[in-house]
């Protein structure tokens, strides 16, 4: 987690929150959690470098739309990320 931007650290914690979101779905998670529009040219070369790195995998939902789901290293590395947090915000 430490070489992730704070942008793909919260799509990852997103794309955890669902059951294979589309990316419609995470998109406008994370505009209400920004309070402004996300760009597609912004959202998914992340969620695409979120991929590379084995967090996340991308499926299809149906012939047009992909959907996304957290990895088990994903959730490790979340996991991770949490318990780091909760040793200084007890």
């Amino acid at each position: 987690m430490h070489d992730l931007t704070g942008f793909q650290r919260d799509l990852l914690f997103i794309v955890g929150g669902y059951s294979e979101p589309a990316g419609v779905t995470i998109k406008d998670d994370i505009e209400e959690y920004y309070g402004k529009e996300v760009h597609y040219g912004r959202l998914y070369p992340n969620l695409d470098t979120l991929i590379d790195k084995g967090l996340v995998e991308k499926g299809k939902k149906d012939g047009r739309t992909n959907c996304y789901l957290i990895t088990n290293r994903g959730r490790r590395e979340v996991q991770a990320r949490f318990d780091w947090m909760d040793k200084y915000y007890d």
